[in-house]
C-alpha cells in the first residue's frame, strides 16, 4: 500500500440553478445529475489518476455499489471499503449555479458507520511510510489519526466540513495541511475576511505546527506552500468555470501524488494547480478529475 484514503462515498445530487435557493423560496431547477462524490472517494481517485497506487478504506450502503465500480475503473483498489445492509450510502444534495459555484448538503449514511475494528483491519494492511489522506466526513476520526500515527503513516488533513470535530483532533501528527483560508482561520480561531495577508495566516499556521506542511488553496489566487525551509504561491490556470464542485479534492489528490511520485513541491504544486483548473471546467465530482497525461498536455489559452 502506498496511500491510504480514508473517508468518505457519496451519491450526489446535482441541480442546476440560476441562483442558491433562499429561506421560503421554492425555485425549479434545469436539470438533475446523479454523480459519485465525497470527498474521500474524489481525493482516491484524484490520486490514482495522477499515477500512484491508491487503496480507499470507508462504508457505504448496498445502494453505493456503483460507487466501487467507478472508484476500481479510476485504479482504486475498494478491498477495504465495508458494504453495509443495514444503512443507505451517503449522499450530497448540490446546487450549482449559473457563475459555476456550488453549495451543498450532506447526509452522512454509511460514511458515519466506521467502526474501530474497521479501522484496526485497515491499518493492518498499512506499512510505516504510507501516506494517509484524511478528511472530514466520516466518524472515528481521532482514533484513525491515532492510530496512523501509531503505525508510523503520513497524516495529510484536508479539514472540511469544517467543525468542533477538527480542533479535537491530535493536530500535532499531521504531516500535511490541505484547507483554504477560511478553514485555516477557523483552525486558528479568526475570522479571515476579503483582502487577508496569505503570509502572515501561513505563518501562523507554521507557529501551531512547526513540523507540517502547509497547503493554503486559494481559488482564484492559487495556492501557498509553506513549510520549515520554504515557502512560495502557485498561481492558478485561468478558466471559465463550470461546476467548481471538486476543485480542492483534485488539487489535494494531484499535489500528494506529485509528492509521492517524487516531483519536487514546484511541479507538484503546478501539477495540482492544472488538474484543478480543468476540473472546474467540467460537471459532476469525481468525473470532472483528469487523468495525468491529460494534464501534463493541457494547453491553457
Amino acid at each position: 500500500m502506498k496511500v491510504l484514503c480514508f473517508g468518505s462515498l457519496n451519491i450526489d445530487y446535482t441541480y442546476k440553478v440560476d441562483h442558491f435557493v433562499k429561506k421560503g423560496e421554492t425555485i425549479s431547477s434545469d436539470f438533475l445529475q446523479v454523480f459519485s462524490g465525497g470527498k474521500g472517494l474524489n481525493q482516491s481517485i484524484a490520486l490514482a489518476k495522477a499515477g500512484v497506487e491508491t487503496w480507499h478504506a470507508g462504508s457505504i450502503g448496498e445502494d453505493g455499489r456503483f460507487l466501487l465500480k467507478q472508484m476500481e475503473e479510476a485504479g482504486v483498489n475498494t478491498e477495504c471499503v465495508a458494504v453495509l445492509d443495514e444503512i443507505r450510502s451517503g449522499n450530497a444534495i448540490i446546487q450549482n449555479d449559473r457563475e459555476g459555484d456550488n453549495c451543498i448538503l450532506l447526509y452522512g449514511g454509511a460514511n458515519q458507520a466506521i467502526t474501530r475494528e474497521q479501522v484496526d483491519a485497515v491499518m493492518s494492511r498499512c506499512q510505516k511510510g504510507d501516506f494517509i489522506v484524511l478528511q472530514n466526513e466520516i466518524n472515528e476520526l481521532a482514533y484513525i489519526v491515532e492510530q496512523a500515527h501509531k503505525n508510523g503513516l503520513k497524516i495529510v488533513l484536508n479539514p472540511s466540513p469544517m467543525n468542533e470535530k477538527i480542533r479535537k483532533l491530535p493536530l500535532e501528527y499531521v504531516d500535511y495541511f490541505m484547507l483554504n483560508e477560511i478553514e485555516a482561520g477557523q483552525i486558528l480561531g479568526q475570522d479571515v475576511k476579503e483582502g487577508f495577508d496569505k503570509e502572515k495566516l501561513g505563518r501562523a499556521l507554521m507557529e501551531c505546527f512547526p513540523k507540517a506542511v502547509i497547503v493554503l488553496t486559494l481559488g482564484k489566487e492559487g495556492a501557498m506552500y509553506m513549510d520549515q525551509n520554504e515557502s512560495f504561491l502557485q498561481p492558478s490556470y485561468k478558466v471559465e468555470a463550470v461546476d467548481t464542485t471538486a476543485a480542492g479534492d483534485t488539487f489535494t489528490g494531484y499535489f500528494i501524488g506529485g509528492i509521492l511520485r517524487g516531483l519536487s513541491v514546484g511541479k507538484a504544486m503546478d501539477m495540482a494547480s492544472r488538474a484543478s483548473a480543468i476540473a472546474v471546467t467540467r460537471q459532476g465530482a469525481s468525473p470532472s478529475i483528469p487523468v495525468l497525461r491529460e494534464v501534463e498536455n493541457f494547453q491553457f489559452s
